[in-house]
């Protein structure tokens, strides 16, 4: 059965209705201000439950009349069946119910607190003998000190309402003498936090912990040693834990390639000298419960590709001489950067005394739980190891929430090149990198087997796998493989538990990094499963002189069908387990297969069977290449000033209109060249349409991450108006991009 309807006249006319009691609840609010001018006799606590109720009431209509609205516009909704149309009615009625009692109540209150306002007037008229004119200081009545009416502090009067409501719910604030009093908020608002007028002759560039001019004169001289890096780790309180020790013995296996770099970069000419930063090393994951979990993970063969990160840029640090802090606790943390005792609300004691911070998600949340009020004045300091990267249509908060961009991982509205990430996903973030194993080393500082005149390959492939979950699904796959080449396989076991892996897989066990090694230099090729993603091993197993083979994603993995990649702030498509290796290094080294087809497999493997694959790392992957880079961010980058970027020089930039649809990276890369974001603004402006010959019939500057764009139909021109939502990343059908693209080499 089925009951007719006319869905459009009825729910107009409720629509209307609940409209009109929206706009009546907000006429009768109580603004701010009058509340800040009424009698005593209320508590602070009060006021917020009257506020709280009334708003709760303004919201549940506001929700009733969207969901009205909502149902108004279902095309279907003349089809609704009785039973749904009977569900609908009784919430109706319930909800009229109970709002028609809140709104009873709420109106009494409302009644009672005009009686109370119109009695205080005509009070206050009698005693002061002059009308009241705009707001009113308020007069604490034990004290003589008002809170100040200025325009320049906006939000004064509010912070003290809060604070005298608040002020026992973090001990930060006793720890800063508020104890309750005008008087002492006042002095907190105004000498600690910048809300209130300052007092007795202040001035806000003295508070204590604003950020304070930097005059370093110690310059960063390249050592030839990391002595100074052993003494930081080893002081580090929890240095026994095995994320700690993985990051020692790295930097001690590589040392000697660190230091080579290191004298090679001495002799380069024309090197540029920085100023000796003092630098924070903070990786939060490895802190608290995060922390626990990453080493319970570790135990059971979890990811090393962070603690791979951290141990690659604490040594390439320490090499281009800058002194370096190495943080694993947050009470440590706490101590170094000056936080004032309790749950976070209040700034830092004194000025931050670090140039540069870096650290990951889980340090930021630290970090502004522990900075307060500071934290939006120093994160231009912070630097962000990002595994997968930050496109800026997830970065900006507000922007994010509008569009439909909001993630767990984004929304922090830092500069898109202060995230940096493992490899290079998008030209947006900064490109951090890792060193790779090497295969031909100083023989002196190897053991024989590792010598290269000892090198010799046998015909046996590793799986790159280390959980048994990463195997679910990939028998028939890895059976191929082992019809053709001895497979080997480094998969965590528990004691005494039967191994799921098939009878034909030699498994080791979970090796060490050394051990690891040992394997992926006697093997042939090095198979991924799908899964984990662009990791740093397959890079290392390259540099050994390996080939990978690797499935392809069919269609791509992205946020949109893949649980890895749902929530992580980027709309990037995942064509295969590594696409950097897959794009960048490709065929002797990479091959990317059809796992579900057995002829695509087997092609695959007697073609690298057949072929003397030899040793090969990226430049940008060795220990000079990374030094260059890390010198070059510390030398270029700024990002504490207002104004516009000026490396690299405008000099390198190739101005390129995209096709329909496609995003600044694959314009730029189908040219090979790379997609400069800090170029953007010299593209934001009128006359960079007229040089590529397009008439703009309008020209409009929003905040759009998808321009600056040409939209043909209307022949539309967008301008940026944000400039944190500069991206190349950004596409949609409807635009074409205006794109800053640039050689990958310049100077």
């Amino acid at each position: 059965m089925h009951v007719a309807l006319r869905p459009r006249s009825g729910c107009m006319l409720l629509c209307v209705c609940l409209s009109g009691l929206t706009l009546l609840l907000q006429s009768l609010w109580v603004p701010p201000e009058m509340m800040m001018n009424e009698p005593g006799g209320r508590s602070p606590e009060d006021h917020g439950l009257h506020s709280l109720g009334f708003r709760r009431l303004a919201l549940r209509v506001e929700a009733l009349s969207t969901q009205v609205q909502r149902l108004s516009r279902e095309r279907a909704v003349s089809q609704l069946s009785s039973s749904d149309l009977s569900l609908f009615l009784q919430s109706l009625r319930r909800e009229q119910q109970g709002i028609s009692r809140l709104l009873e109540k709420e109106l009494r209150s409302v009644s009672q607190r005009l009686d109370q306002l119109s009695r205080y007037y005509h009070h206050d008229q009698e005693t002061q003998g002059t009308p009241p004119t705009g707001r009113r200081s308020h007069t604490d009545s034990s004290e003589k000190c008002k809170v100040p009416i200025d325009p320049a502090y906006p939000m004064c009067a509010e912070k003290v309402e809060f604070l005298r409501a608040r002020w026992q719910s973090d001990p930060c604030y006793a720890f800063y003498g508020v104890d309750g009093s005008i008087c002492s908020i006042l002095t907190y608002l105004s000498h600690t936090e910048d809300f209130c007028p300052p007092k007795h002759g202040r001035d806000h560039f003295t508070l204590p912990w604003h950020p304070k001019p930097q005059f370093n004169t110690q310059k960063a001289e390249v050592r030839e040693t990391l002595t100074p890096l052993y003494k930081v780790i080893n002081n580090l309180h929890n240095n026994n834990t095995l994320a700690v020790k993985f990051i020692r013995s790295r930097v001690e296996r590589i040392s000697h390639r660190w230091i080579r770099a290191g004298m090679m970069m001495k002799r380069t000419p024309n090197r540029t000298i920085t100023p000796q930063m003092k630098v924070l090393l903070y990786p939060g994951a490895l802190v608290g419960s995060a922390g626990q979990r990453f080493q319970a993970m570790l135990e059971q063969g979890g990811p090393l590709g962070e603690l791979v990160q951290w141990a690659d840029l604490s040594a390439c640090l320490t090499v281009l001489g800058h002194n370096l802090t190495f943080s694993a606790s947050q009470s440590h943390l706490h101590s170094l950067i000056g936080a004032a005792p309790g749950r976070g609300s209040c700034p830092l004691q004194r000025p931050l005394t670090f140039d540069l911070i870096y650290t990951d998600y889980h340090g930021l949340a630290h970090l502004r739980g522990a900075m307060g009020l500071a934290f939006q004045h120093y994160q231009c300091r912070f630097r962000v190891l990002d595994s997968f990267g930050t496109e800026p249509a997830f970065n900006l908060p507000g922007y994010a929430h509008r569009h439909g961009f909001s993630t767990l991982w984004g929304s922090w509205g830092l500069q898109p090149r202060q995230y940096m990430t493992m490899f290079p996903h998008t030209p947006d973030n900064s490109f951090l990198g890792f060193v790779s194993e090497e295969a031909a080393a100083n023989v002196e500082t190897l053991e024989d087997e590792f010598q290269p005149e000892c090198y010799k390959k046998d015909r046996i492939a590793v799986v790159y796998g280390k959980q048994d979950y990463m195997w679910q699904g990939k028998s028939e796959y890895v059976k191929v493989i082992s019809e053709e080449i001895e497979t080997h396989a480094t998969v965590y076991q528990l004691s005494g538990r039967r191994s799921n892996l098939p009878t034909f897989v030699k498994n080791h066990g979970l090796l060490t990094q050394h051990r690891f090694l040992q394997l992926l230099r006697k093997a042939k090729v090095f198979v991924g499963l799908g899964f984990p993603y662009e990791g740093p091993a397959p890079i290392e197993a390259i540099a050994l002189g390996c080939a990978f083979l690797q499935p392809r994603f069919q269609p791509p993995h992205s946020s949109d069908n893949n649980d890895f990649y749902r929530g992580k702030p980027t709309t990037r498509q995942i064509s295969s387990q590594h696409p950097y290796a897959e794009e960048f290094i490709g065929k002797p080294h990479v091959w990317t297969v059809d796992v579900t087809n057995k002829t695509d497999i087997q092609l695959a493997l007697k073609a690298i069977l057949s072929t003397e694959v030899k040793p090969f790392t990226p430049q940008e992957f060795t220990c000079m290449g990374m030094l260059e880079r890390v010198h070059g961010y510390i030398t270029h980058q700024s990002f504490c000033s207002n104004s516009v970027p000026t490396w690299p020089s405008e000099k390198v930039l190739r101005a390129h209109l995209g096709p329909l649809g496609q995003s600044c990276v694959s314009v730029c890369r189908r040219s090979s060249l790379l997609c400069e974001p800090a170029l953007f603004h010299h593209l934001n402006i009128p006359q960079a349409f007229i040089r590529l010959g397009l008439g703009c019939s309008t020209t409009v500057e929003e905040a759009n991450h998808l321009v600056p764009s040409y939209t043909p139909w209307g022949r539309h021109c967008g301008l940026q108006q944000e400039p944190l939502l500069f991206s190349c990343a950004g596409s949609d059908p409807s635009h074409r991009r205006l794109c800053p693209c640039r050689p990958h080499l310049f100077r």
